[in-house]
């Protein structure tokens, strides 16, 4: 099996459209994990053994079981609407979104929006926001005033796996990195 293919479509699933494989997900984005086993079945092997792999290799450590790993969810990246509980959090001085160079034109215009997700993903370093931005083509890197947004009644989340996430970040408090 391929894991690397399997978590790309767990991802698929749990944070965009569980309707692929049948599935539905709660308000808090937990979905049954025997009715997901099932349904990722019906497109390749896998069973409880392969899902608690991907789930502890994932280096981004993008999902997470209940406490008797019974249900599991994305832990942030949802573009459907679900409230995975996050707990607001007080955000370093200097936060970093990184991405490719195609998009610096319209978050020079528009600062960063969320787009079809539920909200902006920051970085609490330069190192993780540039991988983020090479998976996006040339990688630009956007410094963040984090604590001058905060102060000015921002509210910032920090997901289990140690993504910020926020609503928007508008252009005033942004800067190119190195510019």
């Amino acid at each position: 099996m391929n894991d690397r293919s399997t978590s790309k479509f767990l991802s698929l699933i749990l944070r965009h459209k569980p309707e692929v494989i049948g599935i539905t997900l709660d308000e808090h984005g937990w979905a049954d994990v025997n009715d997901l086993i099932e349904g990722v079945r019906k497109s390749r092997p896998f069973d409880m053994e392969d899902l608690e792999r991907i789930v502890k290799e994932d280096g981004k450590q993008r999902y997470c079981f209940n406490e008797d790993r019974t249900k599991i969810r994305a832990n942030q990246g949802h573009s459907i609407p679900v409230d995975v509980e996050l707990k607001e959090a007080d955000p370093p001085g200097i936060l970093y979104h990184g991405t490719g160079e195609k998009s610096t034109d319209s978050i020079e215009r528009e600062g960063l929006r969320a787009m079809k997700r539920l909200y902006v993903h920051l970085s609490d370093t330069y190192d993780k926001a540039i991988r983020v931005g090479m998976r996006h083509g040339r990688p630009v890197v956007y410094a963040i005033d984090a604590q001058k947004m905060k102060k000015d009644g921002c509210v910032f989340y920090l997901s289990v796996n140690g993504v910020w996430l926020t609503k928007e970040v508008p252009l005033r408090y942004l800067s190119r990195f190195g510019s």
